[in-house]
């Protein structure tokens, strides 16, 4: 007997061995229960999920000897012949090499002709978006209204594709990708079937590949099976694919957290001397990334984590913050999408890596803002006197409230105002609402209510501006500094610009270059 590849050999042949896709086989078998056949359905999804075998499967259900029934037989003739491919009722086409008007004419034409022997004269036409739009507008009238005998499935990988005037005319069935644990299930069964012994590893690492066609996981399995004679291991097979082993990616992780670029471009050269291509190199490093942020997320499910938690180390799950694995995703996945176009992939990959090594010196977004917040709490909340000046400040002069300061200085504080108005007007508005003010040593002490405080920080921003009106107004007290205090239930705090300039420069660990005199 000759040999048969696993994907053919497993197609399913009735509804029950359909996988993953229960919503359209629980709608399709009640349809058939009920008696409402559709004259057309259109079956769209990703590739080798099931869509020609459900058409198949249909097929079969509406031309069983026993039916229309949603569990065909699959022992009558019409059965067998459909399920050979040769029964002349069931007509399949390849949509991608049958896409002229012509081809489609003839379809008009064939089906004015009944059944042969059959209940239903079914036409699967695959890849149907391949279609051309002539072909598409000859076949509207016949899908529209076809003789009862007639059903047509269309099929189709791009459904976009097919024109809104076609499937507007057809029951539309939406297959989904597979889930990599259902995969996982089927292929135990086929090793199971062959004999073969096969680590859980290894046949999670197909599933995961698979990455949600089944058809493709047999195809893969297959491919693994005839190198692995006393077994299927993970080992084999990264070493046969060319993958990168988890103990690699373990090693080259601890490197980039210790931010040794040297060492990070010497390990990553000598992967890709072992015949490792840099798009495997690429995508087994964002995989791994990806599971150390579910890992960060609190995620432990082996199914979504492509293995056991237990692979990643814990000093590599607590080396990164999950801003900082985002950012690695990030420039993982750009550079999968550039490779395409670089001349030297190996020298964007080289790049990359550098700046793997240089992840911890990326500050978060996050921690950014915490820390802006911080320092402006720190420049906005000084401990200072209480809310009236105190006289032990300036020796010789004697600090007063604001309704003494607006009797003795109400001239000259409006000459202010006045003067800022005809340049600035906001500004002038804000500095009416001062609560009290003097001048110290060249300084002008501007003191705000707490109700004010907006009013108090937007003046610190205009600081120049007041300065220059100040020391003209007030040129007898040569003004070279503003400060500026926000009251607040009988303490104060302020914001004068050397105390902030102060602030900044312990931060900042820099020096005053230039302090506004």
């Amino acid at each position: 007997m000759s040999y048969e590849v696993t994907a053919t050999r497993k197609r399913p042949q009735t509804f029950d061995e359909m996988v993953g896709q229960d919503f359209i086989v629980s709608t399709l078998k009640n349809s058939i229960q009920q008696g409402r056949i559709a004259h057309a359905y259109l079956f769209s999804g990703p590739r080798g999920v099931g869509k020609t075998s459900a058409a198949r499967i249909l097929a079969k259900a509406l031309n069983c000897e026993q039916g229309p029934t949603e569990q065909p037989c699959g022992r009558c003739t019409s059965c067998l012949e459909i399920a050979q491919g040769n029964s002349l009722d069931v007509i399949e086409i390849d949509g991608a090499s049958n896409t002229s008007v012509n081809d489609v004419r003839e379809i008009k034409d064939e089906v004015l002709f009944a059944p042969n022997s059959s209940r239903y004269k079914v036409y699967i036409i695959d890849e149907v978006h391949m279609l051309s739009n002539s072909a598409f507008n000859a076949l509207l009238k016949t899908i529209e209204e076809p003789p009862s005998y007639i059903v047509f499935i269309f099929a189709t990988t791009e459904v976009h594709k097919v024109p809104a005037t076609i499937r507007s005319r057809c029951q539309q069935f939406n297959f989904r990708l597979i889930a990599s644990s259902q995969i996982k299930e089927m292929l135990e069964r086929v090793v199971e079937e062959l004999s073969i012994q096969a680590e859980e590893a290894a046949l999670f690492w197909i599933a995961k590949e698979a990455t949600g066609s089944l058809r493709d996981a047999y195809t893969l399995l297959d491919q693994v099976v005839s190198f692995s004679r006393d077994g299927i291991t993970l080992e084999k097979i990264r070493a046969k694919l060319g993958l990168i082993g988890l103990d690699q990616i373990n090693r080259l992780m601890h490197i980039i957290s210790q931010r040794d670029k040297k060492a990070v471009l010497e390990i990553c050269s000598e992967i890709l001397d072992r015949g490792v291509s840099v798009e495997q190199f690429v995508a087994d490093l964002t995989d791994y990334f990806r599971n150390l942020l579910f890992l960060k997320c609190g995620i432990r499910k082996s199914s979504l984590l492509s293995g056991s938690p237990d692979d990643y180390p814990v000093e590599l799950q607590q080396a990164f913050g999950a801003e900082q694995l985002e950012k690695a995703i990030e420039l993982l996945l750009e550079l999968h999408r550039n490779l395409r176009f670089s001349l030297q992939q190996r020298f964007d990959l080289e790049l990359v890596m550098c700046q793997l090594a240089s992840l911890h010196d990326l500050i978060p977004p996050s921690v950014l803002l915490s820390t802006i917040r911080g320092l402006k709490a720190e420049l906005f909340n000084l401990p200072t006197a209480n809310t009236v000046l105190q006289a032990a400040e300036t020796p010789g002069k004697t600090a007063v409230s604001g309704e003494e300061l607006q009797a003795q200085h109400a001239g000259d504080l409006a000459g202010l105002i006045e003067a800022v108005r005809r340049e600035k007007l906001a500004l002038s508005t804000l500095l009416e609402k001062c609560e009290s003010w003097q001048i110290v040593d060249g300084e002008l002490r501007l003191d705000f209510a707490s109700r004010d405080r907006f009013s108090a920080e937007q003046v610190i921003k205009e600081r120049e501006t007041v300065i220059r009106h100040a020391s003209a107004v007030f040129a007898d007290q040569e003004v070279r500094r503003l400060r500026v205090k926000v009251l607040e239930g009988g303490q104060s705090t302020s914001s004068s610009f050397n105390e902030q300039a102060e602030i900044v420069k312990k931060v900042f660990r820099g020096e005053i270059v230039d302090n506004g005199d």
